[in-house]
């Protein structure tokens, strides 16, 4: 009888993320990611999740968030508010942790990993909740560097931590390619894809925002 393949799906932190591999110098190919972690199992879903600025002319990240909704990840955007604070400063508050911690719980009885990227220790209390519904969780960040990008109590709560260095050599860009930025016209349309309903988003649906702050520099 063979082994049963496990369920695995990714949730990407994706500000951590970057902030996690720039501190440590090196980039992300996610094409290489998604492999990965298809060799892994059967990969079920590949979350990735950004805030993004409305009113810009050009964002650096929309050609990765564009790039990604089209091979294989499935993307959770939604607009920063910006707001001036009590000393005149202008700030930017964009935060994805609640659309990651409902998007886990509802999948939670559909696989067997979590695989989480990221370091922020409010998800904690997510690990903990998902691992009651007996799913397996691994935390990916990095303690290699001063501080560590980890929280020790996620860490801590996790069912494996994995310093993201381990996997520098399996999902690292190599620094002589260029960054993937397909043009539109380039690609093929995709196909259209059933999503379960368990996954499926009514449009008028509110959801809570819960954001973190960013000074605009």
């Amino acid at each position: 009888m063979s082994a049963q393949i496990e369920k695995i799906a990714l949730f990407i932190d994706g500000a951590n993320l970057y902030a996690t591999a720039k501190s440590l110098g090196f980039d992300i190919d996610y094409k290489r990611l998604l492999r990965e972690f298809q060799s892994r199992g059967y990969l079920v879903r590949a979350f990735y999740y950004t805030a993004v600025i409305e009113d810009q002319e050009y964002s650096s990240i929309r050609p990765l968030i564009d790039w990604l909704d089209y091979n294989g990840y499935t993307v959770v955007t939604k607009a920063t508010k910006e707001f001036v604070d009590q000393t005149g400063r202008r700030k930017v508050k964009g935060n994805m942790d609640i659309e990651l911690a409902v998007d886990a719980m509802e999948l939670a009885p559909f696989i067997d990993q979590m695989v989480l990227f990221s370091g922020d220790g409010d998800f904690r209390s997510l690990v903990e909740a998902v691992q009651r519904r007996g799913v397996r969780v691994v935390v990916v960040s990095t303690i290699s560097t001063q501080p560590p990008m980890v929280a020790d109590e996620l860490r801590r709560q996790a069912d494996q931590f994995v310093d993201i260095m381990e996997l520098q050599s399996k999902i690292g860009r190599d620094p002589t390619e260029r960054p993937i930025r397909e043009p539109r016209e380039a690609r093929e349309p995709r196909e259209p894809r059933h999503t379960p309903q368990f996954l499926q988003r009514s449009p008028t649906a509110q959801r809570v925002e819960v954001e973190d702050e960013f000074e605009d520099e």
